[in-house]
């Protein structure tokens, strides 16, 4: 583990972020870990240096606009814009699927980078990039603070991440007996 990668933990540890326990995931997997980046955006100092890290990580510089899913995405997805000095604006869920409401648009060929705190299997992300792609700009990079399929999950543009790590997951009909044991949380996004 690198010095960034590193540092990037001791901040989701410090700030209660990275639990341990039996979780649903936003996918529907069971996992015995789960990032709960809602404790992280609770302080600013932190969130900051995340964006930070991440903002010197993007391999393309060249995007006017962050889009980031709801409801995950929406304060490291911010400061990443503030940073960047780029146009903001996130998606949101209507009738169980990712849209833009509230009067955002996107120009043709507006460049775009999505922004994620957490992926493990890339659903919200594919979304986003569709919605980009449907609404007239193009998609330029995905960058997440947190990967959680351990760098094994790939998108049609460059992706960054400032930590992989690849806790089990696992279907429903197939938890294993030591996490069943464990009463289930689903502390959502």
């Amino acid at each position: 583990m690198d010095s960034t990668q590193q540092e990037v933990l001791s901040i989701f540890t410090r700030t209660r972020a990275l639990l341990e326990g039996h979780f649903v995931l936003r996918s529907g997997l069971h996992s015995g870990h789960y990032f709960q980046c809602a404790q992280v955006c609770q302080r600013l100092d932190a969130v900051e240096r995340l964006a930070e890290l991440l903002v010197a990580k993007l391999p393309i510089r060249d995007f006017t606009t962050v889009l980031a899913p709801a409801m995950g995405g929406l304060v490291i997805g911010q400061e990443v814009a503030r940073q960047a000095k780029a146009r903001y604006i996130f998606a949101e869920k209507e009738n169980d699927k990712l849209v833009l409401r509230r009067g955002f648009t996107l120009a043709p060929g507006e460049r775009v980078l999505i922004v994620e705190d957490v992926v493990t299997r890339g659903g919200r992300v594919n979304e986003s990039l569709e919605i980009v792609r449907q609404a007239g700009g193009v998609p330029v990079a995905v960058a997440m603070l947190v990967d959680r399929s351990a760098g094994t999950m790939r998108f049609d543009v460059p992706a960054i991440s400032l930590l992989e790590l690849s806790f089990p997951t696992y279907p429903a009909d197939a938890v294993p007996e030591w996490l069943a044991k464990i009463p289930v949380q689903k502390p959502g996004s």
